[in-house]
């Protein structure tokens, strides 16, 4: 069970932009946790999780960045009390999930309501800020047991099938009964195909560049970037709500694309799009148009609208044309549910929607037949870690988004020094072959980094 934690924040700052729907991100706080757990018999062991607290992703409004940015670390600060003072015992993702089901909602209601008057902040949000103490709850585990954590997984170490946790698609011939997560797994993949993300204010031609780009040795120009890592699969930002300016985007990162021969492109439309005739006319034109580009298209991302139970917009027409993947939306398998309902074919998991969460989600939308992907959250430090991990373990439509070493390579240096290959791209690939021992296999005594004071510490 979980005994103590401790909070802290790390402030990241971009090199260039990075576009997210109509916000544009130029930092972030990365919070990471230590959680201290203690078995029944009074072993006690520590585990690390850390996730960017990514506001413009997580809280879409017109509420200005300050205040969303900072709710979002008070919430941090009540979670890293209420996880300290959480006495269930048990696997971590009969812990993790107790805490998602019982306290969670609980504590953000509670939130929301101290708030009064002001825009209430979303359960995104709350699964963000809970993420890095869940992540660290798995890694204390692992090391608890001097084992990996994803060769925890399994009937062995887990008193509950999956039974306990998930619920077949009605109609499905699926059961949870006698099943675990292991199933799910694939065995781990060191080699992991890098998707680079294409921002919507990344210039892509020397026409496009101002003067004030950045000259610290790093590219700039998407061309750069393809030849310098290799680079084989794009994701392009689109805004969703401008069809000329998103076609033509495509078309253009898509014939660079063909001359640098890149493999892949996939859509991302960030929740902007209401009408899926929007998305559907877009690749229509593209396959008439230009066939080779609409044929690289290997899946969209999440075009309508996150708050999927608002919003139950029958989506099977797009995912006629390409597969079609829940992001922001994918909160949990009762969300994937629904989404497959009304049409979804793929999910895009996250570490930063916890790692219990991903978890359950993999295992709920293999076992119904959906495709995967893991999507980053610019994940750097720590964060980068547990996030390939899952890629390696989840069996990808392709690879891993991995997008930190374009915004703020610099921001995870130390952990480089251990983990090289992991925070660079070669050959279009990260390479996870560093990341050993129990746990997650962070190796943080051999990362050089100097923390700050931790900002909360609780129990």
């Amino acid at each position: 069970m979980p005994t103590r934690a401790a909070l802290y924040f790390i402030p990241v700052y971009t090199r260039v932009p990075l576009k997210f729907g109509p916000e544009v991100l130029t930092s972030v706080i990365c919070a990471r946790v230590r959680l201290e757990v203690r078995t029944r018999d009074g072993s006690t062991a520590e585990g690390w999780g850390e996730t960017p607290l990514s506001v413009q992703w997580v809280w879409p409004s017109a509420l200005s960045y300050e205040e969303r940015l900072g709710a979002l670390m008070e919430f941090c600060r009540n979670l890293a009390f209420a996880w300290a003072d959480f006495r269930v015992s048990g696997h971590p993702i009969e812990v993790g999930h107790a805490f998602l089901e019982e306290r969670l909602p609980v504590l953000l209601g509670e939130f929301n309501q101290s708030r009064s008057e002001r825009e209430p902040m979303p359960w995104l949000a709350a699964l963000v800020c809970c993420s890095p103490f869940d992540i660290a709850l798995h890694d204390a585990y692992g090391v608890l047991h001097n084992r990996p954590v994803y060769e925890t997984y399994s009937a062995d170490f887990m008193e509950a099938d999956l039974s306990r946790y998930l619920e077949p698609a009605e109609g499905s011939r699926v059961s949870f009964l006698g099943r675990y997560p292991q199933e799910f797994l694939t065995p781990r993949r060191n080699r992991l195909v890098a998707w680079h993300l294409v921002g919507g204010l990344d210039p892509i031609e020397p026409s496009e560049l101002t003067g004030a780009e950045p000259n610290d040795g790093y590219p700039v120009l998407l061309r750069d970037w393809i030849r310098r890592d290799g680079l084989k699969c794009l994701k392009v930002k689109l805004r969703g709500n401008d069809f000329w300016w998103d076609f033509e985007r495509l078309v253009r990162v898509g014939r660079i694309a063909l001359e640098e021969d890149v493999h892949w492109l996939s859509a991302d439309f960030n929740c902007t799009v209401t009408d899926p005739s929007y998305v559907n006319e877009i690749l229509d034109r593209l396959m008439l148009d230009y066939p080779r580009i609409f044929g690289m298209v290997l899946y969209v991302e999440q075009p309508f609208p996150y708050d999927l139970e608002a919003n139950q917009i029958d989506v099977h027409s797009v995912a006629a044309r390409k597969p079609l993947f829940m992001d922001e939306s994918a909160h949990d398998w009762r969300l994937i549910r629904l989404g497959r309902k009304l049409g979804w074919t793929g999910v895009a998991l996250k570490t930063c929607k916890t790692q219990t969460g991903a978890l359950l989600s993999l295992c709920w939308a293999k076992a119904h037949g959906m495709t995967l992907m893991v999507q980053d959250l610019t994940n750097p430090m720590l964060a980068q870690i547990p996030h390939c991990l899952l890629a390696a373990h989840a069996g990808t439509i392709m690879g891993v988004e991995t997008n930190s070493m374009q915004f703020y390579p610099q921001a995870s240096a130390p952990e480089a020094v251990v983990h090289p290959a992991l925070y660079t791209r070669k050959d279009g690939v990260v390479d996870l072959s560093s990341v050993t021992g129990p746990g997650f296999g962070y190796r943080l005594s051999e990362i050089p980094r100097r923390l700050p004071p931790p900002d909360v510490e609780a129990g």
